[in-house]
């Protein structure tokens, strides 16, 4: 329907697409045109990847048939503050556990890694995405290229925020109650992003964490 009511006003088009869409591949970092590795369908969290692939086929159809201008930017771990963690964000939920000094419970091995970027650079480079030429009809990775594993990831907030809460791993089948596929690694390529509009990622991940701890502690 958007692209459809696009398409007949001639307006452009930001598809929010996501990292989602690489699968388990394990050839990083992640490249606008790379292959991708999907599980197996048992899994149903691969539904999530699939619908967002089906999104960007449409868009890039349209753009193709209709010389609709469409954008394609895939997104990668989001975080800031006001991030309400409610669809499992690991940030937020570990932050709250270690400021109560609670157990902080962590999801498989936490040998998995994750690159985190801070919301105002994601906002900066779609501000400038928007009024890209060169972007048009493109798949652009938005996102940060500074990786941790979520067992470090959860050490460090533990560091920053003074906190006593010590760690608990839990099996996939134990929390989801059936058996879970993850992605081991996911991390972006930007090259495009930067060559396009000068894309990169402003704050460290010590910084965007400092700023979430301060603003859950000014809730308390």
């Amino acid at each position: 329907m958007v692209l459809q009511l696009a398409n007949a006003f001639r307006k452009k088009v930001i598809l929010a697409s996501t990292s989602e869409v690489y699968g388990k591949s394990t050839d990083t970092p992640f490249k606008e045109d790379a292959d991708i590795v999907l599980g197996s369908t048992r899994f149903s969290r691969w539904s999530y990847a699939c619908s967002k692939m089906i999104d960007e086929f449409l868009a890039l159809a349209y753009f193709n048939e209709f010389n609709l201008q469409v954008v394609i930017c895939r997104f990668f771990n989001t975080i800031g503050p006001r991030q309400t963690g409610e669809f499992g964000m690991v940030v937020p939920r570990f932050i709250r556990k270690a400021l109560r000094d609670e157990t902080i419970e962590i999801f498989g091995t936490g040998n998995q890694t994750r690159c985190f970027c801070h919301v105002a650079d994601i906002v900066t480079g779609l501000t400038r995405i928007m009024d890209c030429p060169g972007a048009v009809g493109e798949v652009v990775n938005l996102g940060n290229t500074e990786s941790i594993s979520i067992k470090a990831l959860a050490e460090k907030i533990i560091e920053l925020t003074g906190s006593n809460s010590d760690l608990r791993l839990l099996p996939y089948e134990q929390v989801y109650g059936r058996p879970f596929d993850d992605m081991l690694e996911r991390r972006p390529a930007l090259a495009k992003a930067e060559r396009l509009i000068g894309y990169k990622a402003s704050r460290s991940l010590e910084q965007t964490l400092g700023e979430i701890i301060a603003y859950e502690k000014g809730l308390r």
